[in-house]
């Protein structure tokens, strides 16, 4: 179960980040990582803390509860 909520929050964060035309590059500098780390975000093989999930809704304007799944915006 985990894995496939890891698999759906990189999905949504994938599709935003391209809606917003930002690179993987863009998006790992405004949270403060390298591009591989937030690469790892995307594919659902690393989580991200609560502190970088903050930073990514407000980036995103996303809902938590949208990247978690619990909302449908």
């Amino acid at each position: 179960m985990e894995k496939i909520l890891k698999e759906e929050v990189g999905r949504k964060l994938k599709e935003r980040r391209l809606q917003l035309k930002m690179s993987q590059r863009e998006v790992a500098a405004a949270l403060g990582v390298s591009q591989p780390v937030y690469q790892r975000f995307e594919k659902g093989v690393f989580e991200c803390s609560y502190a970088q999930l903050r930073a990514l809704c407000k980036l995103f304007d996303l809902s938590a509860d949208y990247l978690l799944g619990l909302s449908e915006y």
